[in-house]
């Protein structure tokens, strides 16, 4: 684990979860625990659990049994209005970037700021001229705040996936949950998304879970690290990489239950011929 695992109490804690749909399982003995920082890489087969386990992080599905904590609140033992408040405090790009077609890039951005201040006690809400600067900032931090008056159709693909990082990241969450960032993206778009993703953890120290089809997009966040000073993504050391020292964790999901936890090093060493399925160097 990273060195954070040493001096930080855990942003996520998931204990031998388990949720089956029928007969099937979503997700089976499921353990992990996340810190500050860290970023989760997860593979897996189409059904084996990926999306499912992102949404019980929020509890947007209930588990049948175990305990997820989430910022130190018990999301299993948590009512529906009482896990609003919570999920206004996490980070979440859904598939496609998910941006509201109706709504401008700029209100799309500021969406969840005010999410979060209606569940805010009063006098904590951030006035209007904040708010914008807040998205504004947001905006120019994913290198978009020329698109602020834009509506989202108006975008290539690869400008919405980096508003929808922006909407994201707007309230400066410790955890951010990305659902196949890169999918349906050019290669070069996709490694801009995940630069952005990089960036984003390293200047904040954002936790993340990241759901991906792509091998390359966990190859950018384990050897990878941003420098503030240069404005760029730079090679971490070799020794660095193979001891997975920046806490990119790589897991491999298959019929709801993690078959693989480890650094890139160990995920390439695999002699599992699932797991070995989700090495790629193409592209």
């Amino acid at each position: 684990m990273a060195d954070t695992a040493d001096t930080a109490e855990p942003i996520l804690e998931l204990k031998d979860v388990t949720l089956k749909f029928g007969e099937t399982w979503g997700l089976r003995n499921v353990s992990l625990d996340l810190y500050p920082g860290q970023t989760f890489i997860i593979f897996g087969a189409a059904g084996s659990g990926k999306t499912t386990l992102l949404k019980a992080v929020i509890g947007l599905v209930r588990v049948d049994s175990g305990q997820i904590k989430l910022l130190g609140e018990d999301v299993t033992q948590m009512e529906e209005h009482e896990l609003f408040g919570l999920r206004s405090r996490v980070g979440i790009l859904f598939q496609e970037g998910g941006l509201f077609d109706s709504l401008l890039v700029g209100e799309n951005v500021e969406y969840p700021l005010v999410n979060q201040q209606s569940s805010a006690k009063e006098g904590d809400s951030q006035g209007e001229e904040e708010v914008e600067c807040r998205v504004r900032e947001t905006l120019r931090f994913v290198e978009l705040e020329h698109t602020m008056e834009k509506f989202p159709s108006e975008l290539s693909g690869g400008m919405r996936r980096r508003v929808g990082i922006a909407r994201a990241i707007v309230t400066n969450p410790p955890l951010v949950l990305y659902d196949s960032p890169t999918a349906g993206l050019d290669p070069i778009t996709a490694n801009t998304i995940m630069a952005l993703i990089a960036k984003q953890r390293d200047v904040q120290n954002t936790a993340s879970l990241l759901v991906s089809h792509r091998y390359q997009d966990g190859e950018i966040m384990a050897d990878f690290r941003y420098d503030p000073e240069k404005k760029e993504l730079l090679a971490i050391p070799e020794e660095a990489r193979v001891s997975g020292a920046n806490g990119t964790r790589f897991v491999v999901m298959r019929g709801g239950e993690i078959v693989f936890f480890g650094t890139r090093h160990e995920l390439e060493a695999s002699d599992d011929g699932y797991v070995k399925r989700f090495v790629r160097h193409e592209g």
